[in-house]
């Protein structure tokens, strides 16, 4: 059985599993939730900003079910003109997960050590942060 999708929930939910992994070195597995959260915590806002979904919570336009390697750019095109835009310096420009992909579910753990998350940690916690203004501000 699926349930319905909550994007800010499991933005929330990935991101302190990803750090409780991360605390004990379990690299691989804290580096798909870092992707997961922020992808996540992106979609949460797009929600919030009119992105229209289904009766499950799931996005209707195939550009917005996107991993977030794809999806950075995305959103950025999809809040423009929104309020929510005014916001978007504290993202950074250029996509901190643009070498993340949710096809390393798969790989083997030697392909991940500390140096390789850290840019997908520092990346998620950016979105969490952003995530977390807007909430404080009322955009979300």
């Amino acid at each position: 059985m699926a349930y319905p999708t909550d994007f800010s929930d499991a933005h929330i939910r990935h991101w302190q599993d990803a750090e409780l992994l991360y605390g004990v070195k379990r690299w691989g597995n804290a580096d798909q939730l870092y992707g997961f959260s922020a992808e996540c915590g992106l979609k949460a806002v797009m929600v919030a900003n009119g992105m229209p979904v289904d009766a499950t919570g799931t996005p209707m336009d195939s550009r917005h079910k996107q991993h977030i390697q794809d999806l950075w750019g995305t959103f950025r095109s999809f809040v423009d003109g929104r309020p929510t835009a005014t916001f978007l310096h504290h993202l950074p420009d250029s996509n901190p997960f643009a070498a993340w992909s949710h096809h390393n579910r798969y790989a083997g753990s030697r392909y991940f050590d500390e140096s390789a998350v850290a840019g997908h940690r520092e990346g998620a916690k950016r979105v969490r942060q952003f995530c977390l203004r807007l909430k404080a501000s009322g955009h979300v």
